[in-house]
């Protein structure tokens, strides 16, 4: 388990902007015993809504506890690509059972991992041709993990296009700009996560400043992935903020602008949650 976080100051104000962690794991045991706390620290540096995504199906329960717990907390759920062949398989009526809870937002996260699990390569495929289609029957935004699989991802992203269209945002997005470019063309989102504000990830910089601000979201991956100052320790939504920095300067707007833009932009993906949030 990652260090926990020391104490250091987060990004606070009274006019502190409305920002959205697409994609997190409050389920995690990183958390543990710590969520209220976590989910208050969120709110005061101003992450209002969060999703938390379920990797395996049979912790649907906690994660369903911790939805209905906190307000602005949404969840989706999937098959993680790098368990996919440690579980029966999902099919694809499993997935739109979920879609009755209207706290349910997206399908996922699936996808393709060959960097550390490529002797699972072609279950991989069939659990993401899977997600796909269940993304197409509820019309629900696929959530996307790649990992030293960009041409197979493009290849099969775009042979479930091709079949009936479906939304999609490429989760913690950090693969290369061909893959980059035929998810924008496909219509699809890109998901900025602390990677993007290490000191080295200079070439994922340039690849979102090249993708249009109304295709890009924010997320934490949270407990992994912190972004300075808080690398190396404990990630949690809070740090969102510090990300946000990060993306602001990339498209060359303030702070707010940015924010503003990324909240947009998972409205527009993430429909039900924001509904919710109309309705909260």
């Amino acid at each position: 388990m990652p260090p926990a976080p020391s104490p250091a100051p987060l990004p606070t104000s009274p006019m502190m902007p409305e920002l959205v962690d697409s994609h997190c794991h409050l389920d995690f045991p990183d958390f543990e015993g710590e969520l209220p706390q976590i989910i208050d620290r969120a709110r005061a540096a101003g992450v209002t809504r969060m999703v938390t995504i379920c990797t395996k199906l049979q912790n649907l329960p906690r994660v369903r506890e911790i939805v209905a717990a906190h307000e602005g907390v949404f969840y989706a759920a999937g098959v993680h690509p790098m368990s996919a062949a440690e579980h029966p398989p999902v099919m694809v009526e499993d997935l739109v059972a979920l879609a009755c809870d209207p706290k349910f937002v997206g399908i996922g996260e699936t996808g393709l991992d060959y960097h550390y699990t490529a002797d699972s390569k072609a279950i991989q495929q069939r659990s993401l041709r899977i997600h796909i289609e269940a993304a197409q029957e509820t019309a629900l935004p696929l959530i996307i993990h790649a990992r030293a699989a960009d041409e197979d991802m493009a290849a099969i992203l775009a042979e479930g296009m091709a079949r009936q269209s479906y939304s999609c945002v490429m989760h913690c997005f950090s693969s290369g700009a061909a893959l980059a470019q035929a998810a924008l063309e496909m219509g699809f989102y890109l998901s900025m996560s602390g990677i993007a504000a290490f000191p080295k990830s200079g070439e994922l910089r340039d690849i979102f400043a090249t993708a249009p601000l109304s295709r890009v979201l924010l997320e934490t991956d949270s407990p992994y992935l912190a972004p300075p100052p808080h690398r190396g320790r404990r990630n949690e939504p809070a740090y969102t903020a510090f990300t946000a920095k990060t993306g602001a300067q990339v498209f060359g707007v303030s702070e707010a602008e940015f924010a503003a833009a990324t909240s947009a932009n998972f409205d527009r993906l993430f429909t039900r949650a924001a509904r919710g949030a109309k309705a909260a």
